[in-house]
């Protein structure tokens, strides 16, 4: 038994040392070529950006109105509930019956010409698949917007939108004629 353990140590340190002559210098050649072909190469590397030194910014606001303070917004509702005229306006332009160019959005309602017929001019406009004949007075878009006057090259629209206060406040808007390609 003592004899196996001793001949089976044997056989193997006999194999350890058969495998580690074997690989040695099997790819020396290869790695020579290599650190010669390599040997003038060096990494470079971007120096670092000039750090800007910290300039302090002035704060120079502090005479101005904090928009964060009670009156502040006080101010804003006041505003609000001064705009009386506006909020009957708006009672007024729900109360009448809607048109049918309102149930689209603008951006979504293209001008494509004008037609002048009795001494009226007429705009034709596109909404979805329908073409549709407007006059000065007639509203389209969903912001209660009514056609101040047609051109050739456009239509210009008032419009009654809430700002971030809440206020309905008048803007103007304009539709652009829509050049057709063939």
């Amino acid at each position: 038994m003592k004899r196996a353990v001793i001949l089976a140590a044997v056989v193997a340190s006999g194999c350890a040392l058969g495998l580690a002559g074997c690989g040695g210098e099997e790819h020396g050649d290869l790695k020579q070529e290599l650190a010669e072909a390599t040997k003038d190469f060096r990494g470079q590397v971007p120096p670092l950006p000039q750090v800007k030194p910290y300039e302090p910014v002035p704060y120079t606001s502090e005479s101005q109105v904090d928009p964060f303070r009670p009156e502040r917004i006080e101010v804003a509702q006041a505003a609000v509930k001064s705009s009386g005229d506006k909020q009957s306006l708006i009672a007024a332009q729900e109360k009448r019956v809607k048109e049918p160019l309102e149930a689209f959005p603008l951006e979504s309602i293209q001008m494509l010409g004008t037609i002048t017929q009795d001494q009226e001019t007429f705009a034709l406009v596109k909404a979805g698949p329908n073409l549709y004949r407007v006059k000065k007075g007639n509203y389209m878009g969903q912001n209660f917007g009514v056609i101040t006057s047609i051109d050739d090259g456009g239509i210009k629209l008032k419009e009654l939108v809430q700002d971030g206060t809440g206020e309905w406040v008048e803007r103007a808007s304009a539709l652009q004629l829509v050049e057709v390609q063939k």
